[in-house]
């Protein structure tokens, strides 16, 4: 008797640039076909780029199409070569399908409106309420964004696994030789505060801004280094950071590859996430397992993933924020307490937990 097939979606693996959902697609995908499974592994591939080194006997599928990829030609593939189950780890549920669970991360759009442009947040409204209605399961990384979907979808938690996110090894052991080349590299002179994320509204950036233009009055000798690309509506943001005023205190380094972030996190005095909304948060547990300090906003999923290992701040409270920050640049034993707190915290995060969790919810979507 054949064993079944299990697809996924890897149509993110090809994207050169990983964010937040690119990273743990590539985590997990990679984790999952590693593995000795009761099944088979077809994974679906958008370029030809894609040589990722898999088990030879993952079937790959490369499915080239510059439009409509997932309703065209993944639909296309479901309809005349469908797997037993189809997992989607970061993006949507073709129209025709299989059996699907699917990941979703979050549902900021819901949250905070204005920070979508209009036709992306109606894409996502229909693309998280399709999903929802069709996923046989649904995955989500944190406790906050599966009360959003009962709350807001009525969607029954018994469709619903939290699994929480990884943290790649990488971060864990950072050298000071690593230290010195990335700040020698980005010309990082002075220490910093440093944020880590795409460029986008609800990240709230200049509230952070804010904050450490305080703290420069102060006298503090500091920099704010944003570590992220544009996303929607970059230009604005970008605009209300201009208007605090901090000249070349202000360092916007881009992307940033993955190699180069480990030491980026290990060397900044401070990492501070101080988004008005998170699904998870994947640079909060990134920089506590490269032993850097770190603040959040008391917002969405931050409290949940970063427990209490992290400083925190009212969001949007540009003095509150500047207290915490001032503490730990002054308060040495507290900024010890918080790096101690951040390596034991980021040891509940990792990827094998994250693939094994999936695989338990793959096996019982196949058994439904």
């Amino acid at each position: 008797m054949l064993r079944p097939v299990v697809g996924i979606d890897g149509s993110r693996l090809s994207r050169a640039e990983k964010t937040g959902t690119e990273t743990y697609s590539d985590a997990l995908i990679n984790g999952l076909v590693d593995r000795v499974a009761p099944w088979r592994w077809r994974v679906y591939l958008a370029s030809h780029a894609d040589k990722h080194r898999w088990p030879g006997e993952v079937d790959r599928r490369t499915i080239i199409a510059p439009r409509l990829w997932t309703h065209g030609r993944l639909s296309l593939e479901m309809a005349t070569h469908a797997p037993d189950i189809l997992f989607v780890p970061a993006h949507v549920i073709p129209l025709v399908h299989p059996k699907s669970v699917v990941t979703i991360h979050d549902l900021g759009y819901l949250h905070i409106p204005e920070g979508h442009p209009g036709r992306q947040r109606r894409m996502l409204e229909l693309a998280t309420r399709w999903n929802a209605r069709t996923a046989t399961r649904i995955i989500v990384p944190s406790k906050t964004t599966r009360d959003d979907l009962v709350d807001s979808f009525g969607i029954s938690a018994d469709r619903i696994r939290v699994i929480y996110h990884g943290v790649d090894e990488r971060f864990r052991s950072v050298s000071r030789d690593e230290q010195s080349r990335v700040r020698s590299s980005y010309g990082l002179e002075r220490p910093y505060v440093l944020a880590v994320g795409t460029i986008q509204p609800r990240k709230d950036l200049p509230t952070l801004a804010r904050a450490t233009a305080l703290l420069i009055a102060s006298g503090q000798d500091l920099d704010l280094v944003v570590a992220g690309k544009n996303g929607w509506l970059a230009d604005e943001v970008h605009e209300q950071l201009m208007t605090v005023g901090l000249g070349n205190r202000f360092r916007h380094l881009a992307y940033v590859p993955a190699d180069d972030l480990p030491g980026l996190y290990r060397g900044a005095a401070c990492f501070v996430q101080p988004s008005l909304f998170e699904g998870f948060g994947m640079p909060v547990v990134e920089a506590m397992a490269a032993g850097s300090p770190v603040v959040c906003a008391r917002s969405s999923s931050l409290p949940e993933i970063a427990g209490d290992a992290a400083g925190f701040f009212e969001t949007s409270d540009d003095r509150d924020l500047a207290m915490v920050l001032e503490r730990i640049l002054l308060d040495d034993d507290y900024r010890s307490h918080l790096i101690a707190g951040g390596l034991e915290r980021s040891r509940l995060f990792s990827w094998k937990k994250s693939v094994n969790e999936t695989m338990l919810v793959l096996r019982e979507a196949l058994e439904a």
